[in-house]
């Protein structure tokens, strides 16, 4: 009968090696590698701009969970756009907002009427034709 241990037992000797080897000690080691990645920005919601109002209350109600710092939408449209925020955009008008959003445009699906009204959606598209609204986050920078 064949010992299966002994091999099992080197590598977790191996391991334990690495560990010790691998482990921070403040000498000379990389902090901020042992610190991990920042932490993900805080969620916005109405709670966190109570003042908003109109197209910039619906844009946070409907698009910013995307298109926020924490949203998908952004990490995709970053990929395409120098800025990737729509709030920090310049160019864009309310008839191509309108058009992305009730046809979809890339990876975002189209929004239909039972989810967005025409009323709503023009609002916002007023909203983001007027911006930016907040500081511009460059492509592939911290979002």
């Amino acid at each position: 009968m064949r010992n299966f241990a002994a091999p099992y037992a080197a590598l977790i000797a191996a391991a334990f090696l690495l560990a010790a080897c691998t482990g921070g000690d403040g000498s000379g080691g990389d902090e901020t590698a042992a610190a991990g990645p920042p932490p993900m920005p805080q969620p916005i919601t109405m709670a966190s701009r109570p003042e908003a109002t109109g197209g910039e209350a619906k844009y946070i109600e409907y698009c910013i969970m995307c298109h926020g710092p924490n949203g998908m939408g952004t990490g995709l449209l970053g990929r395409r756009m120098e800025v990737s925020l729509l709030e920090a955009r310049d160019n864009l008008t309310a008839d191509y907002v309108i058009s992305a959003a009730r046809l979809g445009i890339g990876n975002m699906p189209s929004i239909p009427r039972g989810e967005v009204s025409d009323e709503d959606l023009q609002e916002i598209a007023d909203y983001l034709a007027a911006g930016p609204h907040i500081e511009p986050t460059p492509a592939g920078g911290p979002q």
